[in-house]
């Protein structure tokens, strides 16, 4: 076949998946009925090709923001950002944001036609653009919602998600490596050089983000690892360390597999109440509408969650080659977030003395929006409530209008993280801005 034969059948596959639509999904169930500790699980669904339902990435116009829910007022923290994903509160209340993308899959991993199809259709949802490879310092000294200070803290890194500071030592997670700077507070940037704790499974890195959290005392690193495929179609021998979450000895770089099965885990964080850790986790994709849910679940040593040979506890995936001895190892996650919302911010509510009351015992979670479904999902903001430390009740939105009337992408949230003052900011990776919400 001839390049330009080539080029033309890509052309081809490429508007038809694009006009799928439903085709693929079958009907859709009520969003919501793809929430909570007991969602419902059709039975999968597979076509030819999967469905494709994007919302093209657009902007938001001028002085256009969010919608917040009743109760609630949203303005801009900052805008003008390129790309901003994931958001670390500094002990002096700064904000440190992660200006980032993926990387470039190395020459003999960039896959085939459908890995090209697949790429075109992220491209536009607004995930096409080149990685900053940067960390940027956001600072209100004011305290009137508006930061008025805006530096470069940290350049020339790899597709940077996670941070962290443990004393005077801060972590960031790379797409391929933790590495460790040297931080004064206060100070708004850092030019001393990288220094590797411990290497990150990377290679193709179908799942790029790399988040971290350390244990209350520091000695010890935890990095959230996605797969490297949807359900293991590229090799498990792509899949060591991975779809997992990993512990990293911060003094040695020792590394271990803390928690297994995780699909995609990204936003962590620790309960306030029980101690926990806690993680959202995105879910794998092409067999219907409503499978398999996101979810957001306590994280409990040396577990395995199903990834890739079940969902939802033990309900089996055909796909992948059986291993039912894995199968019944699977535990069940505590809280399902919707089917294709793709759920990666994760944060509890305590310390948000500027939201209602209501609002601050639980978890808020960045709904980054769906593709993989006929009925778009997510592109919002939720709340989930909690009660002694347990998901209680079902989400409520926080922040939407995300999506415009032609159903375009103004902004899409990601990370959330809560201020010095006790207000949620969320990081839109489309609008490229971060959003401040408190009460009205």
């Amino acid at each position: 076949m001839t390049a330009t034969s080539r080029s033309l059948l890509a052309s081809t596959v490429l508007a038809a998946t694009l006009g799928l639509g439903a085709c693929a999904g079958g009907q859709a169930l009520p969003t919501e009925a793809g929430f909570g500790p007991n969602p419902e699980l059709p039975a999968p669904r597979q076509g030819l090709l999967p469905t494709v339902k994007i919302a093209p990435a657009t902007s938001w116009p001028q002085g256009a923001t969010p919608v917040a829910a009743a109760g609630l007022r949203v303005q801009a923290f900052t805008t003008g950002l390129d790309h901003p994903r994931w958001l670390y509160r500094l002990p002096n209340g700064d904000i440190l944001v992660a200006e980032s993308n993926a990387p470039p899959p190395p020459e003999d991993k960039k896959g085939g036609l459908r890995d090209w199809v697949m790429g075109k259709v992220m491209a536009r949802a607004g995930a096409g653009v080149p990685s900053p490879n940067r960390i940027v310092l956001l600072r209100d000294a004011d305290g009137d919602g508006v930061a008025e200070t805006k530096t470069e803290f940290l350049t020339g890194l790899n597709s940077p998600f996670g941070m962290v500071l443990v004393g005077e030592r801060l972590y960031v997670a790379n797409a391929d490596a933790v590495v460790v700077f040297p931080y004064r507070t206060g100070q708004t940037r850092i030019d001393a050089a990288a220094i590797k704790v411990a290497d990150l499974p990377a290679g193709r890195n179908h799942h790029w983000t790399k988040s971290l959290v350390a244990s209350p005392d520091g000695s010890r690193l935890y990095v959230g690892v996605g797969s490297n495929s949807n359900v293991g179609e590229n090799g498990l021998d792509e899949e060591v360390d991975r779809a997992a979450i990993l512990e990293i000895d911060s003094a040695t770089g020792t590394r271990r597999v803390y928690a297994s099965g995780l699909r995609n885990p990204v936003g962590m964080d620790w309960n306030p109440k029980s101690g926990r850790l806690w993680v959202a986790v995105n879910e794998r994709d092409e067999i219907g509408d409503d499978l398999v849910p996101d979810y957001m679940t306590s994280v409990t040593p040396g577990a395995f969650y199903g990834w890739p040979w079940s969902y939802y506890g033990q309900h089996v995936d055909v796909r992948p080659p059986p291993n039912p001895a894995m199968v019944a190892r699977a535990i069940r996650p505590d809280y399902a977030l919707g089917a294709h919302t793709a759920s990666l911010g994760l944060t509890f509510g305590e310390g948000a003395t500027l939201l209602p009351p209501a609002l601050r015992s639980g978890a808020f979670v960045g709904q980054h929006g769906s593709w993989n479904r006929s009925v778009r999902s997510g592109y919002k903001v939720i709340f989930v409530p909690f009660v002694d430390g347990r998901p209680a009740g079902p989400p409520q939105d926080v922040l939407t209008g995300f999506l415009n009337a032609q159903g375009q992408a103004q902004g899409r949230p990601v990370g959330v993280q809560i201020d010095r003052l006790g207000a949620l900011l969320v990081a839109d990776d489309v609008g490229n801005v971060i959003w401040r919400v408190t009460g009205a």
